[in-house]
C-alpha cells in the first residue's frame, strides 16, 4: 500500500515551482523574455570562471576513481579541512575537520541538522516569513515546525512571540539569515538577544536549546549592511551552508553542516551526521563537485547585479505606494499587496505576465514576494507593466 501522507502531498505541491512552470508555459505562447517571472530563486550569474577552470584541470589530470568514486561519507578530508581553515580564517572560529560534514546543499545539511537534535514530538521554531519547505522538512521527521509570527515592521526576530512559544518542548530554534523572502539581513542586537534568550532557557529547562542557521545567502549583502556570523553569538549554533547562490551552482547540490567549536558534544556531531545518512540516504556529494569547490572556497559569482536589481524595484515599488522593508540581501523582495488578499493580488498581476509569489506560504499573509535574479534588462523593462498592473486594477 502507498503512504497517505505522501500521496496527500501531491495536492499542496509548492506554489512556487507551480508559479514557475505557469511562467514557461505562458513564456512558450509570447516568447518567455515577455514573461517577468519572479517566482524561482535561481541565480542567474554565471560561476566563477576558476570554478570552471578547476573543474577542467581536475578533469584534465586526476584518476577517475578519485573524481567520481565515492567520498566519504562525512566529505573528502581535505575538503573538510579547507572548509575549516576558511572559516576559522574569516569569523575566527576555531573550526577543524571534526566540525565539518559535507551535504547535498543546505536542504541536505538541514536534513542531518533536525536529526542531530530534535526527537519525535519535539518542537523547532522558526519566524515568519520563512522558507516554505521548512514545514516537510521539519514535519517529515517526526519533530514539529512552529512558526512565531512575523514583525512586519522589520522582519527582524518577534521576540515577544519567541517568548511566548519556547516551552520544554523546544529542542531548537531555526533562523534563515540573510532572509528568505524579506532580504532583511539580522542585526547584532537581534543576534544578541535570541543567543541571550536561548542561554535563559536552556538553563531554566534543564537542556540545550540549538540554533540552527540556515545560509545559503551568507555572502549575498548589500553595500552599507552589517552581516554578523551567526554562530559566533551562541555556543550551540549548527550552521547549514550552501554554494547554490554564492557561486551560482544550485544545480550541483553541495554545501556542509558546521558545528560551532564551542558548541556541547561538537565532537561528536560531524560524525554523528554520517550515521544519520544511513538512514536517509542523503550522503556522500558528487567528489568532483567537493574537490572543485575546495578551490574556490572564498570566491564568490559576480553578485552586483543583484544589488542593482534590487535598488530598481525598491525604488519602483515605493514609489508606487507600496509598503516594503528595503532588503539588506539575498535576491529577493517582499512588499505588502495592495489589497488583503495577496493571493487575488498575485492572481490579477498575471493578466500583466508579472509572476509574483503570494506571502501566505511564507508565513506572512497580505504580501508577496519577488525573486529578482533574472537580468538587470528584463527588471527594467518589467518596470512599465508593474506600473500598468497598479494603475488599472488600483488607480
Amino acid at each position: 500500500m502507498l503512504v497517505q501522507k505522501y500521496k496527500d502531498m501531491l495536492s499542496g505541491k509548492s506554489v512556487i515551482r507551480q508559479l514557475s512552470e505557469f511562467a514557461s508555459a505562458r513564456g512558450r505562447q509570447i516568447g518567455y523574455e515577455n514573461v517577468f517571472d519572479y517566482s524561482l530563486g535561481n541565480p542567474s550569474v554565471p560561476v566563477p570562471r576558476d570554478f570552471t577552470d578547476g573543474m577542467i584541470e581536475l578533469l584534465s589530470t586526476r584518476e577517475s576513481g578519485e573524481l567520481h568514486g565515492y567520498s566519504p561519507s562525512l566529505g573528502i578530508d581535505s575538503v573538510r579541512e579547507a572548509v575549516a581553515a576558511s572559516l576559522e580564517k574569516r569569523f575566527g572560529l576555531p573550526y577543524r575537520k571534526e566540525h565539518i560534514f559535507m551535504a547535498s546543499g543546505a536542504a541536505g545539511a538541514l536534513a542531518h541538522a533536525f536529526r542531530l537534535v530534535a526527537q519525535a514530538g519535539e518542537e523547532i521554531l522558526t519566524f515568519a516569513p520563512f522558507f516554505p519547505e521548512y514545514h516537510p522538512y521539519v514535519d517529515l521527521t517526526g519533530a514539529v515546525l512552529k512558526v512565531v509570527p512575523a514583525d512586519t515592521e522589520s522582519f527582524q526576530i518577534n521576540f515577544e512571540g519567541l517568548e511566548e512559544m519556547l516551552t520544554e518542548k523546544t529542542a531548537a530554534v531555526l533562523i534563515n539569515t540573510p532572509n528568505n523572502p524579506s532580504g532583511v539581513v539580522y542585526s547584532a542586537d537581534t543576534l544578541e538577544g535570541l543567543a541571550r534568550l536561548l542561554r535563559e532557557r536552556s538553563q531554566q529547562y534543564g537542556h540545550d536549546i540549538y540554533l540552527i542557521s540556515d545560509e545559503p545567502y551568507r555572502e549575498i549583502v548589500f553595500e552599507g549592511v552589517e552581516a554578523p556570523f551567526v554562530s559566533a553569538f551562541y555556543e550551540n549554533t549548527i550552521m547549514c551552508y550552501s554554494f547554490s547562490k554564492s557561486l551560482s551552482l544550485p544545480g550541483e547540490r553541495i554545501g556542509y553542516v558546521a558545528v560551532n567549536p564551542y558548541c556541547r558534544d561538537g565532537k561528536d556531531m560531524a560524525a554523528m551526521c554520517g550515521q544519520i545518512s544511513r538512514g536517509i540516504g542523503h550522503n556522500c556529494p558528487p567528489s568532483i563537485i567537493q574537490l572543485a569547490v575546495a578551490r574556490v572556497l572564498e570566491q564568490t559569482a559576480d553578485l552586483g547585479v543583484y544589488e542593482t536589481n534590487m535598488k530598481l524595484l525598491y525604488r519602483e515599488l515605493t514609489g508606487l505606494g507600496f509598503t516594503c522593508v528595503k532588503p539588506g540581501g539575498t535576491f529577493y523582495i517582499f512588499p505588502k499587496a495592495l489589497e488583503e488578499d495577496a493571493k487575488i493580488f498575485c492572481q490579477k498581476a498575471l493578466e500583466y505576465d508579472l509572476v509574483l509569489v503570494p506571502g501566505d506560504t511564507f508565513g506572512a499573509p497580505g504580501y508577496f514576494r519577488m525573486a529578482y535574479c533574472i537580468d538587470t534588462e528584463k527588471v527594467e523593462r518589467s518596470l512599465g507593466a508593474l506600473r500598468r498592473f497598479v494603475k488599472e486594477q488600483y488607480g
